[in-house]
């Protein structure tokens, strides 16, 4: 008896076509899906810098230069002209104040002075000669109030004599009258000389002040004029160095010709140059340092110039404590400026990436070590070493650091 064979469903072709169609719709998942297909570069892990994101105290500065200045320099500034006679010193003695430098001739000059001690004399001398009038005055018309004082004590006794008299019908009317007459001019004109004495004082007393005054004034005058030429011969104003002088025997120079100048080298200022990008971040009492022969040295911002010029301004900083044995004067120095306090923050170091990201991204190495990613953050502040992270790291990670120039839009980094 026949028997029926049943069909098998899953035949060993269909089980291999089935196993092939998953294989493949695996396959395109994969691709399409799963599949990591962002852009990737390979890179030699040697030729990078990867650094440690880290939390550490984080002090702003930026690096300045600085030159050495004198702390103060005096410019010698001719007040008068005058051809030169003499040179005590040459450019670069070292002087102390009141030592003198050159000597100037200038007849002008001293014909003036000569001119002005005449005029003083005559000054005095007509002062005096006020002075010896007004008080030969006073003493005759003192003289004739004393004559006046006696005549009329004699002629009030005569008056009241006659009045006497004349009561008593001894003396006639016009004897008694003329009497009478006689006393009361005697007092008018001793009044009159009274009043006179009076404005004799007044005006004398104005003469001689006005002849005071302008013989002070011609006094004051003179010494001004002395002291001009006095000045012909020019002295060191301050203890210093004459670091430069321009004058030379037999040459004539104008007024207000700036013969050289004097710097105070017993003390130092350093004048730095900042970029105006800081301007507004920059203030006095700030500090700063520098290393110099080994030791570190502070400065602190005295003054702060505004004016902006080739896109820098400058400020004038001053030693705090002991300056530096054996700096001179026009040597450059380099200067950390700090622009705000030491504080705990998380770092990463500075490094190449920073131009081409701009501090928007970096990347991020994973802990495999096997490759890196493009990772978003947020950078606050810097310094020559180091960079604020705000957000997109943690403490600990690791990120390459050196630059990016040749990556492009790569987003991940297959380190080999």
């Amino acid at each position: 008896m026949d028997r029926v064979i049943e069909k098998k469903m899953w035949t060993k072709k269909r089980i291999i076509t089935a196993a092939a169609a998953s294989l493949f719709i695996i396959f395109v998942l994969f691709v399409f899906v799963f599949a990591d297909r962002s852009r990737k570069l390979n890179v030699e892990k040697d030729r990078l810098t990867i650094s440690e994101v880290k939390r550490a105290p984080f002090q702003e500065y930026i690096p300045i230069t600085g030159t050495v200045e004198p702390i103060q320099t005096f410019y010698l500034d001719l007040s008068d002209g005058g051809k030169v006679l003499q040179k005590f010193v040459e450019e670069g003695a070292f002087l102390k104040s009141g030592d003198p430098i050159i000597r100037l001739d200038n007849p002008n000059l001293s014909l003036q002075v000569i001119n002005t001690q005449s005029s003083f004399l005559q000054a005095e001398s007509l002062s005096r000669q006020t002075r010896l009038t007004f008080e030969q005055n006073m003493l005759t018309h003192r003289s004739q109030l004393l004559d006046l004082d006696l005549n009329l004590l004699s002629q009030e006794r005569i008056y009241k004599s006659n009045r006497i008299l004349f009561e008593k019908g001894m003396l006639a009317k016009n004897d008694f009258d003329a009497s009478k007459e006689r006393y009361d001019e005697m007092i008018e004109s001793k009044h009159l000389l009274l009043e006179v004495l009076k404005k004799d004082s007044l005006t004398f007393n104005q003469l001689v002040q006005q002849g005071e005054s302008n013989v002070e004034m011609s006094k004051r005058y003179l010494g001004l004029v002395e002291n001009q030429l006095a000045n012909l011969t020019v002295r060191a104003p301050i203890k210093g160095q004459l670091t430069s002088l321009k004058a030379e025997i037999g040459q004539s120079v104008p007024p207000g010709y700036r013969l050289g100048q004097i710097d105070n080298i017993d003390s130092f200022k350093v004048r730095a140059e900042i970029d105006e990008h800081y301007i507004s971040r920059v203030r006095e009492n700030q500090t700063g340092e520098f290393e110099f022969d080994e030791k570190t040295y502070i400065l602190t911002i005295k003054t702060v110039y505004p004016q902006v010029a080739n896109g820098v301004f400058f400020v004038d900083m001053m030693f705090t404590g002991s300056q530096p044995k054996g700096i001179r004067r026009g040597q450059s120095v380099h200067i950390k400026l700090q622009l705000g306090d030491s504080a705990e923050a998380l770092l990463v170091e500075n490094g190449g990436f920073y131009t081409t990201t701009g501090g928007q991204w970096i990347f991020a190495v994973d802990p495999s070590v096997g490759f890196a990613v493009r990772r978003l953050i947020k950078i606050g502040r810097q310094n020559p070493q180091f960079y604020e992270v705000l957000e997109g790291l943690k403490e600990g990670e690791k990120v390459i650091t050196s630059s990016y120039e040749n990556y492009g839009d790569v987003e991940k980094l297959i380190l080999k």
